[in-house]
């Protein structure tokens, strides 16, 4: 398994500014120049996003355009990140922030928490699956495994489209989604998992970006100290952002627009989550000024197998469909994409384990093939026939390399000879450094030959060897390297998650493979009802599915196996067919003929010098000056108040302290601090106004459209002087 640029393990870092440039194609270059104002980059895959928005921010810091510490680069796993983080170094690039977007929120919430809220931030919980059987059981409802994972699932999905729980059934009806449970059992085990996570004093991921959110802005101090922290941004994978990301985003920026953004609508496979291409389509209305830039050259696989990815998107409908790129390969020709259909699931995973092994037998390396499958229960037959054929695999989306305990304690022993190591007499005979890993090793459990089988004593095996490896490639791009230098690297990769290869197959949803090539890839159960998966009704879901089986095909380099069968288990009724996402693309099928591509031509548009006169432009804010003596106000809370703090009020007390309690009750309610429903200044500001209705109540600095969809009628209650009537004594 390699990530998505095939290079060496060790190159040269570009001695000069220019030097970071060479060898980007035109587009990849205008990426890398375009350094001021909104940038839009439409790349699909395989043609070197990754490659265009490093360098781009590489040769920015080269040049001193850009501070490293004034750039922030986000993205959604962290393996990205860090692969992010050590093509930069490899860049001479290093000091910019590339994290993913709870990663970043998490350092702020940390940092400014203590002055925005006071006190110590609740704990974060890693998994929130006990929570969500913890709620369960305090409702009386039964759930099994996978129903808890289906319930977790609406939980994280309510709360990045920013959905409480009295508004879960509403919004899941209105999105399509098709609810694992009743909705108001959905929405009574949200509510009460909330509940749980006050009681407890813990916060889960979605959290750190919602409290985040909510204190860039309310607190335009603490606001304004991020955004001069950070000047630039770049987002990698922007179709798959969500609204509550979107939202954090745009505090971020501010006002500003030195924003460069790369996704491909294309490869949407996320909107069960949360995320939305409307973001990356939209850009260019949102930012009329924008350069946008198409990436089409496909440098990872051949034509063969770009026919067979840009056929399955020609006969695709929706607005990504309308937005889709045509790829053109940049490589040599290659073999046909081969299509094989088997009587049952087990003889399809031990014809592609055969295939495999010959593969292999033919020099094919393991760590550079793959069998990609749509649900994880799929896993286990490959598996097990791999086994069989005495072929190592790796499960995709197991334990982060440097996590695993083989590793740490490998680390541990490498560290203690590069200490020691002239008492020890491991190191007798090792005549260099790669020598040297491998004795050191030997006592952890690694040798020249790896054990019979599968299991966990052949991961551990891999891991080692993997560890032997990067000490070869380290010895020969790094000529009288030391144990101690290795050492370091091995930390310094640790520190980014840039992670070895392992040796061995992969086995991976198609999911998980986002992001990822390998040079041989098999397309396992690619049949109706599992491509696309049966509970895809809807013509969006099943478009989904269709772009999934798309990202499994661009993940092959060089040959590509489709392979389904027609029954379950051996013996039984033969009632499947091959998936309609391939009629019409293999021989002997008939199907529509796709589409003419739509937008499909690489190139440039830049963006207007001057937003044209049927677009309408971002008004320029004016000084907010007090409303009592008209000075001009800078303070963010007298900007909150429109008066200077020494300037007279004419606040309702009363109205205050009824505000107040008020907000401790729906603080208490919702598991936040009271200053994510209201800041004292913005209650000092209505206490003061008293508005008569929404538009009056809009006016007010603090209150911005959710607050008042979700709070205006209790508000407006209290400043006419009625009573609330709480939510138990209404019908």
């Amino acid at each position: 398994m390699t990530a998505a640029t095939h290079s060496t393990l060790f190159p040269r870092v570009p001695d000069s500014a220019d030097a970071v440039l060479e060898g980007l194609d035109p587009e990849q270059r205008e990426v890398a120049t375009a350094l001021r104002g909104p940038v839009c980059v439409l790349a699909g895959a395989g043609t070197g996003k990754t490659r265009a928005i490093t360098h781009r921010i590489a040769y920015g810091v080269r040049a001193g355009i850009l501070q490293p510490s004034s750039v922030l680069a986000v993205t959604f796993t962290n393996r990205a990140a860090g692969e992010m983080r050590g093509r930069l170094r490899q860049l001479g690039a290093s000091g910019v922030q590339a994290r993913t977007f709870h990663s970043a929120a998490l350092r702020q919430l940390q940092y400014f928490w203590p002055k925005a809220v006071g006190g110590s931030m609740p704990r974060l919980v890693d998994r929130k699956i006990q929570l969500v059987a913890d709620a369960a059981a305090a409702c009386r409802i039964r759930l099994d495994r996978g129903e808890l994972r289906d319930v977790t699932a609406e939980i994280e999905w309510s709360k990045v489209t920013q959905t409480v729980p009295a508004d879960y059934a509403p919004a899941a009806a209105k999105a399509g989604r098709e609810s694992p449970r009743d909705p108001a059992e959905i929405a009574q085990l949200y509510s009460v998992y909330e509940d749980l996570k006050r009681d407890r004093s813990v916060i889960d991921f979605e959290d750190v970006l919602l409290l985040t959110v909510a204190v860039l802005q309310d607190r335009h101090d603490i606001a304004d100290q991020v955004r001069a922290q950070y000047q630039h941004f770049v987002v990698d994978e922007y179709q798959d952002v969500s609204p509550l990301q979107q939202r954090l985003l745009d505090l971020w920026l501010g006002e500003r627009d030195n924003l460069c953004v790369v996704g491909d609508a294309s490869q949407t496979i996320y909107s069960f989550t949360g995320a939305t291409p409307d973001h990356l389509l939209d850009f260019r209305t949102r930012h009329p000024g924008a350069t946008v830039v198409k990436l089409v050259r496909d440098y990872r696989s051949t034509p063969q197998v770009v026919h067979l990815a840009n056929g399955l998107l020609a006969q695709a409908h929706g607005r990504a469909a309308d937005h889709r790129l045509e790829l053109i390969s940049q490589r040599e020709a290659g073999p046909d994409p081969a299509y094989t259909e088997y009587t049952d699931e087990p003889a399809e995973a031990e014809g592609a384990a055969h295939r495999i092994r010959e593969l292999m037998d033919a020099g094919v390396p393991a760590g550079e093939i793959a069998i990609l499958f749509r649900t994880n229960s799929q896993s286990e037959t490959y598996e097990q026939a791999l086994a069989d054929a005495g072929v190592p695999y790796q499960l995709r989306g197991a334990e982060r390399f440097f996590d695993r305990p083989e590793v740490r304690k490998a680390g541990v022993a490498l560290r203690g000879a590069a200490r020691f190591g002239g008492n020890d007499s491991l190191l007798d005979d090792a005549v260099d450094l790669p020598s040297q890993v491998r004795a050191v090793l030997s006592g952890e459990g690694w040798t020249s030959e790896p054990p019979a089988g599968s299991g966990a004593v052949r991961e551990r095996w891999e891991s080692l060897a993997a560890l032997v490896n990067l000490a070869h490639d380290f010895a020969a791009a790094t000529p009288g390297a030391t144990l101690g230098d290795l050492v370091a690297e091995l930390d310094e990769r640790a520190n980014a998650q840039h992670a070895p290869t392992v040796q061995g197959v992969t086995l991976a949803s198609l999911h998980s493979a986002k992001g990822l090539e390998w040079d041989v890839v098999f397309l396992a159960g690619v049949a109706e009802g599992m491509m696309p998966i049966t509970y895809a009704k809807t013509d969006e879901q099943v478009e989904e599915e269709r772009r999934l089986l798309y990202v499994g095909v661009t993940r092959a380099r060089e040959r590509l196996h489709v392979s389904w069968s027609l029954s379950r288990s051996p013996g039984g009724r033969p009632n499947r067919r091959p998936s309609r996402f391939l009629d019409g693309l293999r021989p002997g099928s008939t199907g529509a003929a796709g589409r003419a591509a739509a937008g499909a031509a690489g190139g440039v548009e830049r963006g207007f010098t001057r937003a044209p006169a049927a677009v309408p432009r971002r008004k320029e804010r004016t000084p907010a000056r007090c409303r009592v003596c008209g000075r001009t106000l800078t303070d963010a809370g007298e900007m909150k108040l429109m008066r200077c703090e020494d300037c007279p009020s004419d606040m309702d007390e009363g109205l205050y302290e009824r505000l107040r309690a008020w907000r401790a009750v729906q603080a208490e309610r919702s598991g936040q601090p009271a200053f994510c429903v209201f800041t004292d200044k913005t209650l000092m500001a209505i206490a003061e106004a008293v508005p008569d209705d929404e538009r009056e109540l809009a006016r007010i600095p603090g209150v911005g459209m959710r607050k008042l969809n979700r709070y205006g009628a209790d508000v407006l209650a209290l400043c006419a002087g009625r009573e609330l009537v709480e939510e138990d004594e209404r019908d």
